[in-house]
């Protein structure tokens, strides 16, 4: 805390604070240990020196060793322009153990201000990025520079807003009313996470019975299969006291991630969202589900996975952006991991999208069907129009839906375990993950995967 800068050009001898600029330590939230980082805005503009780089490695390599979770609170103007390459060199200290942290121990940052130029890549490098609606802002360069170089007219806000990452970019994975706010809810996300990848899930006690039976499932899924539903009854239905808390919420909607607790256990969800896009994947989707089903591979969280997706996107919009590529990231993130993996389909699961949603075939370890649960190549009216071309194709949609509309099919091939009724499914899942505590799987040995960025 008595650390100062050590740059004497521009008469910076002259203008010394203690700490220069971020607090740095560690405590308890909620009884669970912490290391913190926190940057002063009003000294030198929370911008980065030598010194303030050095403390804030000093606490990222304090808490890989004790295999404790890392909170920055980040709120700076970039590099410390006096100090030269020194403050670039402190920044490059800071990713590479953004990098060697990763996977080891949860990272987290929290833009409680503007962060331009090199800070803004920490929190990019870090697990979640969380902001503050009107009064936190990212960009590598402000509106100044976008107007002299592009002749664009720009505000911070549109700019590199809470609005702009938390709805177009992606970049954010939340973001909160004001700043008690968003320290209050970071308290409350901190529970769901262990605090290494050395850790279990976090288990606390539950009153929410495990075996109890959810009767309002029996009547989510509308008759008409084409008609919208909210995934989300399906989530609030199963998990302990309704709590879930939904990573990236206004970003590639038609996917829902998230935390929640299941007996008490501290479980991530995946689930597609009829409401948006039938639920089809697309590049967003795909790499906001991608990203979420490897952090909780890394530290231990087990995998709950609600499938209703009619398949992947179609369009030139989605294959130029590279579908193909994306679309792969998920279907790598499911196969790749190890945590326990139970699926339930409730309603369509077609084509290669069937796949790539933690299928039996991905090492999924439970795979359930409702009642009303479809696995097809594609769409009745599609299929035959491909199979009967130029015949009856009325008649005959009806035959492949008596064939295929139904779970029966992938049953029989041990594709799916078993077709539950729907209030059964929270009872089921908690039975599954109790049984799947202790297992053990591992890849083949490589220095690292190859993964499609």
């Amino acid at each position: 805390m008595f650390a100062e800068h050590r740059c004497s050009d521009f008469d910076m001898d002259k203008q010394k604070y203690l700490g220069d600029g971020v607090v740095t330590g560690r405590g308890m939230i909620n009884g669970r240990p912490a290391f913190v980082f926190s940057q002063d805005f009003t000294v030198f503009g929370g911008s980065l020196s030598s010194a303030h780089a050095k403390k804030i490695c000093k606490v990222m390599d304090q808490a890989m060793e004790a295999g404790v979770p890392v909170i920055g609170l980040n709120d700076s103007g970039g590099a410390r322009i006096q100090e030269g390459v020194e403050s670039l060199a402190g920044y490059a200290d800071i990713f590479q153990r953004n990098v060697m942290a990763s996977g080891v121990v949860p990272q987290i940052s929290l833009i409680m201000g503007p962060c331009a130029g090199g800070a803004v890549y920490s929190p990019a490098l870090t697990d979640f990025t969380f902001m503050v609606k009107d009064t936190s802002y990212l960009f590598i360069t402000g509106p100044d520079v976008v107007k002299s170089v592009t002749n664009e007219d720009v505000t911070q806000e549109e700019l590199g807003g809470a609005k702009t990452h938390n709805t177009v970019s992606g970049v954010a994975h939340g973001a909160f009313e004001n700043d008690v706010d968003a320290l209050l809810q970071l308290r409350d996300f901190y529970n769901y996470i262990p605090l290494s990848n050395r850790d279990a899930a976090p288990i606390r006690f539950a009153d929410d019975p495990a075996d109890r039976l959810c009767p309002g499932l029996s009547t989510v899924v509308p008759l008409e299969s084409t008609a919208a539903y909210d995934i989300k009854d399906v989530i609030y239905g199963v998990v302990d006291e309704r709590e879930f808390f939904e990573i990236m919420p206004n970003y590639a909607k038609n996917i829902i991630v998230g935390f929640g607790r299941m007996a008490g256990r501290s479980v991530g969800f995946v689930a597609n969202q009829p409401k948006v896009a039938a639920g089809c994947l697309d590049i967003n989707a795909s790499v906001k589900a991608a990203r979420f089903v490897r952090f909780c591979d890394a530290f231990n969280i087990p995998l709950v996975t609600f499938v209703d997706v009619p398949g992947f996107l179609p369009g030139t919009t989605q294959e130029y952006g590279g579908i193909i590529r994306h679309g792969a990231k998920l279907l790598y993130a499911f196969a790749e991991a190890t945590v326990p993996k139970i699926t339930v389909i409730t309603r369509k699961a077609y084509g290669g999208a069937y796949d790539v949603m933690s299928s039996k075939h991905l090492r999924g370890d439970t795979n359930y069907a409702w009642p009303t649960a479809e696995v097809a190549v594609m769409g009745a009216q599609g299929a035959v129009k491909i199979i009967f071309r130029g015949k009856d194709v009325a008649a005959k949609e009806h035959e492949y839906m008596d064939k295929f509309a139904n779970p029966f099919p992938a049953a029989t091939r041990g594709f799916v375990d078993d077709i539950i009724d729907p209030e059964v499914t929270r009872r089921r899942i908690c039975l599954d993950l109790q049984l799947l505590a202790t297992k053990k799987q591992a890849n083949p040995w490589k220095k690292h995967a190859n993964m499609p960025l």
